[in-house]
């Protein structure tokens, strides 16, 4: 018997924040849940797939998630993402330090009893 749980589609930003670095060509964002109990879904939701298709538009070209269970949270790796990197682009965001909040634009289904304990660090204003 499998039991289905009602959900609700967010955007990432609702249950997560981020971080993001550059090197080169290459982008490094963090995504760590508000609630610790929210790092299965993101383990689940969150796949190299799904960031690898989101950062298409870009160019990139590969994408590695690295899983942080003590922290917790995931690091992605994104190659490419930068459009040639900070000295070779006339892109607006050099060193890709909001492609973070690009990510966390990433909708995901959350389940209904859930959503006050996923969002509960979230800040409002």
């Amino acid at each position: 018997m499998t039991v289905v749980l009602d959900t609700i589609r967010l955007r990432l930003h609702d249950i997560a924040h981020g971080r993001s670095g550059d090197k080169g060509n290459r982008s490094n964002i963090s995504v760590i849940p508000y609630a610790e109990t929210a790092y299965s879904l993101l383990l689940e939701q969150i796949t190299e797939e799904r960031v690898l298709e989101h950062f298409a538009h870009k160019g990139a070209s590969a994408v590695a998630r690295y899983e942080l269970p003590n922290l917790p949270a995931l690091n992605f790796v994104i190659d490419d993402a930068l459009e040639g990197g900070v000295n070779s682009t006339l892109n607006l965001d050099l060193h890709g330090k909001t492609l973070s909040f690009m990510l966390l634009d990433l909708p995901v289904e959350v389940p209904l009893d859930q959503i006050e304990e996923f969002t509960l660090g979230r800040r409002t204003a």
